[in-house]
């Protein structure tokens, strides 16, 4: 610990410009949900006419399946991200009024991958009933 030679001012200037690439990750993030149920919707499917609600087509399915495998690889690269960002803070705080083993903690504690909880189908975002 005694090797750190941080700027707060530079911590604060990276976290930040972090910040605005996650705002901007979860922009296309939320665009990418609305883009893949467009598609999913247009793929059409290969049975003929029917009444009442449309099915979805192999390509609308295929769609759905990649959706969520993938979910939570994508909600992973936000909680990555803001636990960086807040760790990265966190320990420059602690380093600044001279407290190197809770800034090491903090590091160490930024370090370990986020817990992330998949929503549950038809309920609340957080996955809690």
């Amino acid at each position: 610990m005694s090797g750190w030679d941080v700027s707060q001012s530079g911590v604060e200037s990276v976290t930040s410009l972090v910040g605005v690439a996650m705002d901007d990750v979860a922009k296309s993030v939320t665009s990418y949900g609305t883009n893949v149920t467009s598609a999913a919707g247009s793929a059409g499917t290969i049975s003929g006419t029917y009444c009442g609600v449309k099915p979805i087509g192999p390509i609308g399915a295929a769609l759905e399946l990649f959706v969520e495998k993938t979910a939570g690889d994508v909600l992973f690269l936000g909680a990555r991200a803001a636990k960086s960002v807040n760790g990265a803070r966190q320990a420059t705080a602690y380093y600044v009024v001279g407290n190197l083993e809770m800034a090491a903690n903090a590091e160490h504690t930024a370090l370990s991958a986020p817990e992330v909880k998949l929503p549950t189908p038809g309920g609340p975002q957080d996955g809690k009933k």
